[in-house]
Formats: C-alpha cells, structure tokens, sequence
C-alpha cells in the first residue's frame, strides 16, 4: 500500500509498504477513504524526531470501511463505515470506564511513562502506523471504532476521529459559565472549531486571536470577535479587558501550545535534539526539552482572576517556566490533557447532521490525494495557500 512516512527533519515522503494485516482476533482492517492532518503532526514535522524512526507511517485522523475483521470480532462486519479515534483505547479498562480513554491502562506506554497509545504519534506514544495510508489495522474492534451511517460525505464524520472531541473537551475543560465569554489562543483546526463549539454552547463573547489573515477572517466569519497578534500583541491583554469590563475573560483556550509563534530562541533550542543521535536527543528532550511559553503567558495574562484557562494545544516540554505567582495570585484554574475521544462522541453525534451548526461539511479548506501529502505538510506548517484544515484521500 502507499503511506506516508517520515524520514527526518521536515522530511516525509509517500512510500510503498506492506499492507497491516490481522493480528490479534479483535483487529479490523480499514480500508482508508479520508485521513485529516492535525497541527499536531506538525511537531513531528519539526520537534520529535528522537522518537522517530524512518519509515514510521504517520496519521491519527482517519476514517473509512471495514475491509477484514479478526474472527472474535462481532460488532462490525466488512463494508461498515467507521471513523477511527486517535487514542488506541480499550474501552474496557478502568481508565476509559471513567471516560479517560487517552489514559488507558491496556495501552498506556510504560516505557516512557506516558499514557494511552496513539496512532500514528512517535515511541512516546506507541509507535503505532498511523492512517495517512490506504489501510489501516484497528485494534479492539468492537469497541474502538465509531461506526457511522453510510450516506453523508466523509467530512461529515472525519472530524469525530480529533478534530471535534478535542475542541469539544477543550471547551468542556474550560468551564465557560452560562453567558461568559472566552479567549481563544490560535485559530487553526482546533481553535476554530472550539470557538463555534463555544459559540453553539452559548458563549456570550467569543474572542479568537491569531495572526493568519485567512484563519481570522474565516473565525470571523462565524460570529468570532478576532484580534490579530502582529496588531496587539504587546497590549492584547489590555485589549481583551477593554472588550470585557476591565476583567479578562472568564475562560481561555489555548490551540497553540508549545510552538508558539515569537520566542525564536525557544524554537531554536526545541530543534536541536532532531539533529542529535536519537539516544542524546531523546535524554536531552526528556530531561531539560524547553517549550515556547508564549502561549501560555498569554492565557494566564487575559483570563480574569478567578478564571480558567485549557490546555489543548500540546507541551512536551521538561523544565518550562511555569508562571506559578500569577496562577496562585489570579486563581487561575488549570485544565488540560489529551482529548478522550469517546467521552464525546454521545455529545457531538447530534450535531452531524444536514442542520450542520458547526460546519464540519465545508470546515476542511484543502482536499488532496494522498501522493500530494509531502507537500501539503510543507504548506501547512508554512501556513500559505489559506491552508487550515487538509483532508487526504487515499485510494487505489
């Protein structure tokens, strides 16, 4: 089959592999028919090649039909259409009975101390191939993938797999009170879609920051009051408690994370360990790896006192300069973490149908062929094109 895979620093290349096949009694084949790409591979793009090897097939946003189940496998049967969540989850263990299925214990990765496996995202995580590919092998078959109607295109449902479960819980986590309003740090694929989540839960105000025009205008768009960084970033707290009392708002989301735009001395050092023998890489990213905490300052400036502020864009970082005076002086509860997939999936199925009320049909600004993924990688992280969001269709 054809896949993408990576091959090092800004390197990741459509390769002939094997196709996965059976392996475990509850595994299902999928043959896949649309696979997102999420910001978050763009950290494997640039950051986490220590825990990298080349060829590993890269992609946790996959969706598709049942092409082979494994003979204990009762749920599914072939030509079934399910969208595949991130977390490779149980679903049976304690951890994802509490609805914690990015922490489950049968898949948790002890080696690193890290929590549930993911497709597609490094040893950290498992190091399973991941869905940018024609096939996929799922494992826990009857109770990891969602199964979904067979009529809607597939963007309908795609997004169920990251996309609307992490925004989704990034609001949750937020707590945004009845009529409240909220910051939302970046406005790619994630804070996007947590605005208008924010939005159709009945946020009074809804302010999006970034510096993309295109991702600022297309929040705009959707009822999203936007403040473009390179216009306020040394004053946007100030802007936001002018747009809110004086007070800040009551909830902050940061989409950004650990690569945020301003700090080139921080994203300089988080490069570093990609050009190191893994081994050193590996120690160094694990002992005194650094993330750009400009992101976070910023959540922790704008939201008022008593607030809270969620964590959804990822840190990695292990010696990051927490802001700890500010957060016990404001009162600032702290909420973050992998998205639990299927914690959400109940919540967020209503809303998929021809209503839309959150867009999913035309969310995605680029749809591209599998072979072109090189490029659209490149693209993205370059953020041209007016790229936000880019499905891949693999097929034969």
């Amino acid at each position: 089959m054809r896949a993408l895979t990576w091959h090092g620093h800004r390197d990741v290349r459509v390769d002939t592999v094997p196709d996965p096949r059976i392996v475990d009694p509850t595994d299902v084949i999928v043959r896949v028919t649309s696979s997102g790409i999420c910001g978050s591979d763009l950290h494997l793009y640039e950051v986490f090649g220590p825990f990298l090897d080349p060829g590993d097939i890269l992609g946790h946003e996959p969706m598709g039909i049942v092409e082979e189940v494994g003979p204990e496998v009762r749920n599914l049967k072939v030509g079934d259409r399910v969208v595949v969540p991130f977390n490779v989850s149980c679903g049976t263990c304690w951890t994802c009975g509490q609805g914690l299925q990015s922490q489950c214990e049968t898949t948790q990765v002890r080696e690193y101390g890290t929590g549930a496996s993911l497709f597609g995202y490094t040893k950290l995580y498992g190091q399973v191939p991941g869905g940018q590919a024609e096939f996929l092998r799922v494992p826990f078959g009857d109770t990891l993938p969602i199964k979904v109607g067979q009529d809607a295109p597939d963007q309908r449902y795609l997004y169920l797999s990251d996309v609307l479960p992490t925004a989704w819980q990034a609001v949750a986590y937020a707590d945004v009170p009845p009529g409240g309003t909220v910051t939302v740090l970046g406005l790619g694929p994630i804070g996007d879609m947590a605005a208008r989540i924010a939005l159709h839960k009945g946020a009074s105000k809804v302010i999006g920051v970034d510096l993309v025009p295109e991702r600022l205008a297309r929040a705009r768009g959707r009822g999203v009051e936007v403040l473009n960084l390179k216009e306020h970033g040394k004053d946007l707290g100030d802007r936001v408690r002018d747009l809110t009392d004086g007070r800040g708002t009551d909830a902050v989301v940061d989409a950004v994370g650990m690569e945020a735009h301003g700090a080139p001395l921080t994203k300089a050092a988080q490069k570093v360990p990609g050009f190191l023998p893994d081994a050193v890489g590996k120690k160094l990213m694990t002992t005194v790896g650094v993330d750009s905490m400009a992101a976070f300052d910023t959540a922790v400036d704008v939201v008022r006192r008593g607030g809270t502020i969620s964590l959804s864009g990822v840190y990695g970082g292990a010696v990051d300069p927490v802001p700890m005076f500010s957060l016990f002086d404001k009162q600032i509860q702290l909420r973050m973490g992998q998205a639990n997939v299927w914690r959400w999936v109940e919540d967020i199925l209503p809303l998929l149908d021809d209503a839309d009320p959150l867009g999913v049909d035309d969310f995605a600004t680029h749809t591209l062929p599998l072979e072109d993924a090189p490029e659209a990688y490149k693209t993205f992280q370059d953020k041209k094109d007016g790229m936000i969001k880019t499905v891949l269709t693999p097929g034969r």
